[in-house]
């Protein structure tokens, strides 16, 4: 079979054994698999006639990009995987219509470098924008900290090519910002999980480039009084906060732990930490005076001086350099790596209406308790959009108060109106909340839509889908 692969892909494009190690072991080590082998195919015509090959064989195939993913997606025992990354080309930057083009390999740090030679950003972003490829973020339609300005992913794509399950290519690879005749089946392969076709390419928004960023950490006396900071910033500058990520105090102290160069947020702790950042690319805003102020430095500033005046804030340190936004935000983009640093974990990935935030958190720290007495939170989220991050490490080595404690924090954010994967995807790690929570007719639906596209269910199987 793996001779058979080679002829499409040339014998130097296959890997096998420890060869395909690092494509065999995602990024948080939980899953480890024993592939049949690798293919690295260098286009789209490549990747159609291993589909179509695969189609016929029945071989099962699960497509890989940067393998940064936090749900098992790319578990592939006895599995041809098929690596994106020498399809790794930017086709194109148009600053004028302000779009880019690029393969499904190319890495999001590489697209944000290309899009800033023109002065402009593809606006994604999240701690894993190093390694993570276009293809994996497009198929799990990624969120990040941006979401609340830009949207997630979804939001940042014009078109798309992909190649089915049985090898015919299809290319959507449209430039329009209006397009009405019929299905968006755009939509429907990005956040597929690779389970309906493997992207091979895509047509991207781009954004003018920020010409000045206020950011700073802000302390509030509550999570409902950080909403109000938030309305505050959107309404004084027309809605241009980029970011609002909340701490708690356990999250900076653990962090104070692990990375020893780090410094306290505020020269007093405080319970409720907010990163804001806010961005205009207005000259009004962001050419210096002669002093050497920035306007929008200064807006934000009002904004927080009122808010002081009223309790509604009780501390602010907003960033004077780049060097000290950098510290701002290594702090918060750390989190992926603190959850990492304990076993056992549970890292959730739920999402509330964002007046039931509070809420949820304050069920959470009231049930689990009750569950798993001395269990300790690490709680982080992306409050602008309402997605919490609610992780435990739970004192209890029992599987089963692992999944109280699942269970729990899935019904809690539920009984809100909420979800229970926000941005992290499906894979095989929530196949049990899927068959639990998921309405039923939905499940029939995307279930018919599988079959229809991947009659045999070669493509990434045992994924999204409840047995």
């Amino acid at each position: 079979m793996l001779d058979e692969v080679a002829k499409i892909v040339g014998a130097g494009n296959v890997a096998t054994g420890s060869e395909a190690g690092k494509w065999s072991r995602d990024w948080t080590g939980n899953y480890i698999s024993n592939p049949l082998g690798v293919a690295r195919p260098s286009n789209a015509a490549e990747v159609s006639t291993l589909l179509n090959w695969a189609n016929e064989t029945k071989t099962k195939v699960v497509p890989v990009s940067g393998n940064t993913g936090l749900c098992g997606g790319t578990k592939s025992d006895g599995a041809l995987m098929i690596s994106t990354d020498r399809m790794n080309k930017i086709r194109e930057v148009r600053p004028a219509s302000r779009i880019a083009i690029a393969e499904a390999g190319v890495i999001l740090d590489q697209m944000h470098t290309a899009a800033g030679e023109h002065d402009l950003i593809f606006p994604l972003t999240f701690g894993a924008r190093g390694s993570c490829m276009i293809g994996g973020v497009l198929s799990t339609n990624a969120g990040g900290s941006n979401v609340l300005r830009y949207g997630n992913t979804r939001d940042l794509v014009l078109g798309v090519e992909a190649v089915l399950p049985t090898g015919e290519i299809l290319n959507l690879m449209t430039e329009l910002h209006k397009d009405n005749s019929g299905y968006n089946l755009k939509h429907l392969l990005i956040g597929a999980e690779g389970t309906l076709g493997i992207i091979t390419a895509a047509v991207l928004k781009l954004f003018p480039k920020p010409r000045a960023y206020a950011t700073a950490m802000v302390a509030v006396p509550s999570l409902e009084g950080a909403l109000e900071l938030l309305n505050r910033l959107q309404e004084a500058t027309g809605g241009r906060v980029e970011a609002f990520e909340y701490m708690p105090r356990h999250y900076v102290e653990y962090h104070l732990q692990v990375f020893k160069e780090a410094k306290e947020p505020f020269e007093h702790p405080y319970e409720v930490n907010i990163l804001v950042e806010i961005a205009s690319t207005s000259p009004e805003d962001c050419e210096p005076r002669p002093d050497g102020t920035i306007p929008l430095n200064e807006k934000f500033e009002t904004v927080l001086g009122t808010l002081f005046e009223s309790e509604h804030v009780l501390d602010a340190v907003v960033a004077q350099n780049e060097q000290q936004r950098r510290e701002m935000w290594a702090r918060r983009e750390a989190a992926g790596m603190m959850i990492s640093t304990r076993v056992p974990s549970i890292n959730t990935d739920v999402a509330v209406p964002l007046d039931k935030v509070s809420t949820f958190i304050k069920r959470m720290d009231a049930i689990l308790p009750e569950i798993d007495p001395g269990f300790a939170p690490n709680v982080v989220s992306h409050l602008g959009d309402g997605n919490v991050h609610y992780s435990v490490w739970p004192k209890s080595q029992d599987p089963a108060v692992h999944d109280r404690i699942l269970e729990a924090v899935e019904d809690e954010a539920l009984k809100l109106g909420g979800s229970f994967s926000a941005e992290h995807g499906i894979g095989v790690s929530k196949l049990p909340s899927m068959r639990r929570r998921k309405d039923p007719v939905a499940l029939a639906t995307m279930r018919a839509i599988k079959a229809a596209l991947d009659p045999n269910g070669i493509l990434n199987p045992g994924k999204v889908f409840p047995g």
